[in-house]
């Protein structure tokens, strides 16, 4: 497999690449849409491939437990059976082992979960998973990691720090470089320490790639966005730097603005189908009474689909009765509005004048109350034994 990754321009550390995987052009700084369980939920390939995505994220975890290798293996693969000719990443399933399940038994040989759909026991091994991965065709595969609550004790997180290491050392000996490029996976917490030995410990490697995990998983911004910044001092610069699952646009624009080359998250689609719609001022929640007779847009400048054909009070009707035809467009606005706020962030790294956008951004953007934020995600780690 052919995997190349140039620089382009430099802002200060924000950059402007080009990934080359496999012949597919891939231009970052990149936000990667999410099809877990091979959709985009109420999207078609054919509509990622209008929305102009080269690269999408599917996941193991899911993947592995339905419709499973065999059916992969039988359709040649990921790419085949949803009809996606450009690149899948996929993540190992390591977090959703660790969130979904509250009965993994670890070991240094792996994991034992219980599948969260008929409670039927698994085992998920570092060379188990790069077979699977394998199996699914993925372009960029990710190492099996032990993912904990990043703001656990320090000698619990170094515990999980040196697992994942140890685990990522037995992926790249298993792995097949020939079919796919395997990124490291950096963990430690909201530990500087721990993260600079991780950052460092890995960079020896030389893999085509590396990927910031543990975060976005209950710290706040401000925390995270220190964890981001100390990761790329330590990371090589002449490789990708992928930060797992940070889809918000203040935090793309930001975590760019700190040396990110590629995101990916569930957020945008998950708001969209739950009626919040990004602007360029904020959220704006489709759903208040306020929109019921707007015959405006979602947003009067934008050019997608959904904007461009239906009006603020439409989209508001749609989801006053639950028609699958709101979510799908909301959908569609939200993955729009993130490809075209990368492209933009992209245009003003190449002209130099990144810096002014970033501040113009953040100055019109609302973000929601980080306290309520802090609130519910702490509520969501708790429903699932996180902390």
């Amino acid at each position: 497999m052919s995997f190349s990754f140039i620089i382009d321009s430099n802002c200060e550390k924000a950059r402007a690449g080009t990934l080359l995987v496999d012949g597919n052009e891939i231009l970052t700084p990149v936000f990667m849409p999410v099809a877990t369980k091979s959709a985009v939920r109420t999207l078609s390939s054919a509509d990622l491939i209008k929305l102009n995505f080269d690269i999408i994220l599917s996941n193991t975890y899911h993947l592995y437990l339905t419709p499973g290798t065999n059916v992969l293996s039988q359709f040649n693969g990921l790419h085949n059976f949803m009809k996606w000719p450009k690149s899948i990443l996929t993540d190992s399933g390591g977090y959703q082992v660790f969130s979904l399940n509250h009965n993994t038994k670890i070991s240094e040989e792996g994991v034992v979960f219980k599948s969260h759909i008929d409670g039927s026991s698994h085992f998920f091994s570092p060379e188990s998973v790069m077979a699977i991965q394998q199996i699914i065709g993925s372009n960029i595969v990710m190492p099996l990691d032990h993912c904990i609550y990043s703001a656990d004790d320090e000698i619990d997180v170094r515990n999980s720090m040196q697992r994942t290491h140890d685990w990522l050392i037995r992926s790249v000996n298993s792995h097949n470089s020939s079919n796919s490029a395997l990124f490291g996976i950096v963990q430690g917490g909201v530990y500087s320490n721990l993260r600079k030995e991780s950052c460092l410990f890995e960079s020896e490697l030389d893999l085509p790639g590396y990927s910031i995990g543990g975060l976005a998983v209950g710290e706040d911004k401000s925390t995270m966005y220190r964890i981001v910044e100390e990761c790329n001092e330590y990371l090589p610069a002449d490789k990708p730097r992928y930060l797992m699952g940070v889809g918000s646009p203040e935090d793309l624009v930001t975590c760019v603005s700190l040396g990110v080359d590629m995101f990916d998250c569930v957020l945008p689609t998950r708001l969209a189908r739950n009626g919040a719609i990004f602007t360029k001022t904020g959220r704006k929640n489709i759903k208040k009474s306020t929109n019921k007779l707007l015959d405006t847009p979602l947003e009067d400048d934008c050019l997608c689909e959904c904007c461009q054909n239906y009006s603020a009070g439409y989209i508001h009707q749609l989801f006053k009765v639950s028609e699958i035809l709101g979510y799908r467009l909301a959908t569609i606005h939200n993955l729009f509005f993130l490809k075209q706020l990368m492209v933009n962030i992209r245009d003003c790294i190449l002209n130099n004048t990144f810096n002014s956008f970033k501040n113009e951004f953040l100055s019109n953007y609302q973000p929601t109350n980080e306290i309520a934020r802090m609130e519910q995600k702490k509520q969501w780690l708790k429903g699932r034994n996180i902390i």
